[in-house]
């Protein structure tokens, strides 16, 4: 028997004012049973009091969908906000001390790279997910000249680790079944869904993951 679709984690795009709940409500209806996740991803602003205020009813939307609302980088405003996760990157805290801090019911992520070193060490730290990326282009992730994961990598830890893996970084409808058939068990996808009609770019992702197959468990 194979194992779940791999499900989508939509990571918000900067600007998250204006008419972004209306957009977030919209994908996360069309996306039920595929979306689980939503991270809440907005740089340069340190005001805690003012990301709370942006991220609350982006939280609301996503607890009516029942999606995971997941915060980026803050430990101190995951805990705020009593989020379902935080998401750190190689220099936002250790997952272990996150752990210590949020509890143990709150999911944590880690950012890897396209290091098989980095991810053993996140996983043995606590993680409950692992992130390589980015895979292709990306205006969110791209870290210019850095090594790229490989469809490689997702296969050696898909086979070696029950720990899930999410795939980030330029993931569009048209080159995402690859990462599917390689294990991934979620696609994190910004640009592809914001950037162009949610509602159609949900359900293209969808079709895809409908008619891939992951590999065997």
């Amino acid at each position: 028997m194979n194992q779940p679709d791999t499900q989508l984690y939509l990571i918000s795009p900067q600007d998250v004012g204006g008419d972004f709940p209306a957009q977030l409500e919209r994908a996360l209806a069309a996306g039920k049973g595929v979306v689980t996740a939503f991270q809440f991803r907005v740089k340069g602003i340190d005001d805690q009091h003012k990301l709370a205020d942006l991220a609350e009813p982006l939280q609301a939307i996503c607890a009516a969908h029942d999606v995971a609302f997941v915060v980026n980088d803050s430990v101190p405003l995951a805990k705020r906000l009593k989020a379902d996760g935080v998401h750190l990157g190689q220099g936002d805290g250790d997952p272990t001390e996150a752990r210590e801090e949020l509890g143990r019911d709150v999911q944590i992520g880690v950012t890897c790279h396209a290091s098989k070193h980095l991810a053993m060490d996140a996983g043995e730290a606590g993680a409950d997910y692992i992130a390589f990326g980015a895979f292709f282009e990306s205006t969110t992730k791209d870290k210019g000249d850095a090594e790229r994961p490989t469809i490689e990598t997702l296969k050696w830890w898909a086979t070696l680790f029950e720990i899930p893996c999410v795939a980030i970084g330029g993931i569009t409808p048209k080159n995402c079944a690859p990462l599917i058939e390689a294990g991934a068990d979620f696609l994190a996808v910004s640009g592809a869904v914001w950037n162009d009609n949610e509602v159609q770019a949900i359900e293209a992702f969808a079709k895809v993951i409908s008619e891939t197959e992951r590999p065997a468990p």
